[in-house]
């Protein structure tokens, strides 16, 4: 009974701090007439090379070796102009399935067992690690993901993962290659908690911090155009 109170509470406020956030990036997005964070970025392509992970957890795309063409997002969470320090971040488009596609949200975050709940500006890309900040639900339990760039390539990174308070283990490698989407913002809207990668899922608490807030960008965005934006 005091764990499903403590459940229960933790919903609750995780729906309350939500729904204010919401609020708040609504107000934002109007205001600036675009994304309320991460308001300007840019669209890249890029190359996961996935060796699989050390031990299993239960996420094919983590235990399982292959390839995957992605779209890659670098952003300024703030939109701070550069060199200003800023988090930033970086998204990914994953392809899962013919059709359908999941995406995963990375900031610039410390990788200690504190650290990597604590979000860090940058001054750019390349220079700190990215991680999710919120762990993932998966078969065999929560678990952080991390983009590490590459010393000396600021286009790559390991990928690796965690427990939450565990060591980093490497299971692949991304490339960001230069397209001819280089200094555009494609208009793509992504969300981790509708855009799923099989195995990932989002805890029920860390959904409700997050899906009044994705809300909110959006419709901003519709008032700003008169009109639905998709996903």
């Amino acid at each position: 009974m005091v764990t499903n109170s403590l459940k229960c509470l933790g919903e609750m406020l995780a729906t309350f701090v939500g729904r204010a956030l919401g609020g708040a990036f609504f107000l934002l997005g109007k205001a600036r007439g675009r994304k309320a964070l991460h308001p300007q970025g840019e669209v890249l392509q890029g190359l996961i090379d996935r060796h699989g992970a050390v031990g299993r957890t239960g996420v094919p795309w983590l235990d399982e070796a292959g390839t995957n063409h992605v779209a890659v997002r670098l952003s300024r969470s703030l939109g701070l102009p550069a060199p200003r320090p800023d988090i930033l971040g970086l998204a990914l488009r994953i392809p899962t399935q013919p059709g359908q596609f999941g995406d995963v949200l990375l900031a610039t975050t410390g990788t200690g067992r504190l650290g990597r709940y604590v979000l860090l500006p940058a001054r750019r890309h390349g220079l700190r690690a990215y991680t999710s900040l919120f762990p993932y639900r998966t078969p065999a339990g929560p678990l952080l993901l991390a983009a590490i760039p590459t010393a000396g390539s600021p286009r790559q990174c390991e990928l690796a993962y965690a427990r939450p308070t565990g060591p980093w283990l490497p299971f692949g490698t991304l490339e960001v290659t230069q397209t001819t989407y280089r200094g555009h913002d494609l208009d793509l809207s992504f969300d981790p908690v509708l855009n799923v990668v099989p195995g990932l899922e989002t805890y029920d608490w860390a959904a409700k911090l997050r899906r009044f807030s994705y809300a909110a960008s959006r419709r901003a965005r519709e008032h700003r155009n008169g009109q639905p934006t998709s996903q």
